[in-house]
Formats: C-alpha cells, sequence, structure tokens
C-alpha cells in the first residue's frame, strides 16, 4: 500500500469517525486491536476474505468482458436479427437486480438444468452475466468511436473484417474505453459483496460472522468500509497507471 492511498483512505475515512464521535457512540476498539491476541485474531480474520473477493472478482469481469465483446460485435452488423438479438441480451440482463440473478443462479439453475454450481462459481456466473451487458454497450461504444477511415485503410492493404478488428480496431477501442473498463472493475469488486448471501466467504461474510461472535458490528463494518476503500483506491490507481502507460506509447509511436 503506497503513503498516497493510506492518506486517501485516512482523509476519506476521518468523516465517518469524527461522525461516530460526535453521535456519544460507544466504540469496543479491541475487537480490533492489533496490539492484542484476541483483536489481532480477529483483524487476520477479516482480512482472509480479501483473496477471495479478488480471485471472484478478476474471474468474474474477464469473463464479462469476453461475453460482452461477443454480444457486442452483432450489434454492429448491418444486419437486422444479430443486432437484434445483441440488443435484446443487453435489455433482458440489464434489467435483472445483481441480487436476484446472484439468488437465481444458486438455487434456482440447478433445479433447471440438474447442474449444480459451487458457491464461487455460482457467484463468477452471475456477476459475469450481470456485468457482460453493460460491457457489450462500452465495447459497442468504443468501437463506434473508432473513425471509419481506419476501416477503409484497413481494407485497402487487404485485411479482412476479423483482422481488421483485431489489429486495427480493437487495439485503438481499448485504449479508449479502458477507463470505463476500469469502473466496471470497481463496481464488480462492490458488487462482489452480495455474494456472501450464499455464503461465498469474502470479506463481507466474514464481517458478518464476526459481528455474530464479537456483538460490535460499528468496529467491526469500519473496518469492512476501510477494507474495500483501501482496495478500491490500489485498483483505480492500477487503471489510471495503466492508461497513462498506454497513451505514452501511443504518442511514442
Amino acid at each position: 500500500m503506497t503513503l498516497r492511498t493510506m492518506l486517501r483512505a485516512g482523509a476519506l475515512l476521518a468523516p465517518l469517525l469524527l461522525l461516530a464521535g460526535c453521535s456519544g457512540a460507544s466504540w469496543g476498539w479491541y475487537v480490533v486491536d492489533p496490539t492484542t491476541k484476541t483483536g489481532w485474531a480477529n483483524l487476520r480474520f477479516l482480512l482472509s476474505g480479501l483473496q477471495y473477493t479478488v480471485l471472484l472478482s478478476v474471474t468474474a469481469i474477464v469473463i464479462s468482458v469476453t461475453i460482452g465483446l461477443i454480444v457486442a460485435l452483432p450489434g454492429l452488423s448491418g444486419a437486422r436479427i444479430p443486432r437484434a438479438m445483441s440488443r435484446t441480451y443487453v435489455e433482458l440482463v440489464r434489467a435483472v437486480p445483481i441480487l436476484v440473478l446472484i439468488l437465481w443462479v444458486y438455487y434456482g439453475l440447478p433445479q433447471l438444468t440438474g447442474l449444480t454450481l459451487s458457491v464461487f462459481w455460482a457467484g463468477v456466473v452471475a456477476l459475469a452475466l450481470s456485468d457482460s451487458a453493460f460491457e457489450a454497450e462500452i465495447f459497442r461504444a468504443g468501437i463506434q468511436s473508432i473513425d471509419k477511415g481506419q476501416y477503409e485503410a484497413a481494407h485497402t492493404i487487404g485485411l479482412n473484417y476479423p483482422d481488421t478488428m483485431r489489429f486495427v480496431i480493437l487495439p485503438q477501442a481499448l485504449r479508449r474505453i479502458l477507463p470505463a473498463l476500469g469502473n466496471q472493475l470497481v463496481y464488480m469488486l462492490k458488487m462482489s459483496s452480495l455474494v456472501s448471501v450464499i455464503g461465498m466467504q469474502e470479506l463481507t461474510r466474514k464481517a458478518n460472522e464476526l459481528v455474530v461472535t464479537e456483538y460490535r458490528p460499528l468496529e467491526i463494518y469500519t473496518i469492512l468500509v476501510l477494507e474495500y476503500l483501501v482496495l478500491i483506491l490500489l485498483v483505480s490507481a492500477g487503471v489510471r497507471w495503466v492508461e497513462r502507460r498506454l497513451n505514452t506509447d501511443a504518442r511514442n509511436r
């Protein structure tokens, strides 16, 4: 964790702590005090859900980006049927709340298909499907923003449509939509907390379990807020770094 990230996290958390102090809340920081054996054990328990949150989110975003690109390309077609199929998929998936989709995939899909998914993969499938509709729209907008002259230039040098998309259009589109893709990754990290309702042992689930045993929701959920805050600040900083590198490489060409 960088010093800048720590300062940002502290600055954002300070109003919350001040509000709690002014309200006369009775704090029991001993439950998360790293200088005590119990407090350190509780902190390790809370942090043990971090790997599942990150793994769940990264796996889901990779799948959703892939599905989103596959859905977006027919939406750019001049043919009515592929375009209608792409639009129908986007509208239907966007209309379903993500929590409802998580519950349906985990509890309903096995009854419908006989396929039983683990908690992890049920969360991945639900998150990826929900996000894929947004990814499709991001890709569609990014590809449509590329000047038509790029297609003509690719056709002039003899590239077919798949090669044109692979070597000419998509690299430029990806550079333009990277901020939006970064936003979706942040969104995925936050929405992964909803998978706790089906028993996924990620950050939120760990916090809920510790609250049940320690009866200190104020302190434990404050730590949970800080965990997500630092994680998302780090991811946002990473996305901005990649964006700067891509822009620098493009200018140097």
